[in-house]
């Protein structure tokens, strides 16, 4: 899902899934775990329902936007690497960090920090993402999580 360079095909997942929700549609594996994510964040249910205008849209943090499509991706790509305990580690890391912060959600925006951090790194140097750089930093956030 995530993989195509299509950045309109990608957000389009994201507004298929939605729509199916909103209509009462089934939903498919991924299509599931979307809607979960997104029912999280009522600030993006709005923009979900603009796929028109909002499928080719630019986000610049600079002028303090958030990408709605890459903040809610990372959820999703949270989620999934909990689920199948992918990189290895990832999940007592998380424990550790619900245990001092028992917040699921807020524990979930930490990661991002760091799966941000590891993406930024990899694109600096122009190498693939180093999953160490990724677990250090959840170690770190582990560790100071309050």
């Amino acid at each position: 899902m995530f993989a195509t360079p299509d950045r309109g095909q990608t957000r389009e997942v994201f507004f298929r899934a939605w729509r199916a929700w909103r209509a009462g549609q089934p939903l498919d594996g991924v299509e599931k775990l979307i809607v979960d994510v997104t029912l999280r964040h009522p600030e993006y249910h709005a923009l979900l329902d603009r796929p028109e205008a909002l499928r080719e849209r630019d986000y610049f943090p600079e002028s303090g936007e958030t990408n709605p499509f890459l903040h809610l991706g990372m959820h999703v790509a949270i989620e999934e690497q909990l689920a199948i305990g992918q990189p290895a580690g990832i999940r007592e890391h998380y424990r550790a960090m619900l245990a001092r912060l028992p917040d699921e959600h807020a524990v979930q925006h930490r990661m991002m920090d760091c799966l941000g951090e590891m993406l930024w790194q990899a694109n600096r140097r122009a190498t693939a993402p180093q999953e160490t750089v990724y677990l250090d930093c959840l170690r770190r956030m582990a560790d100071t999580s309050a």
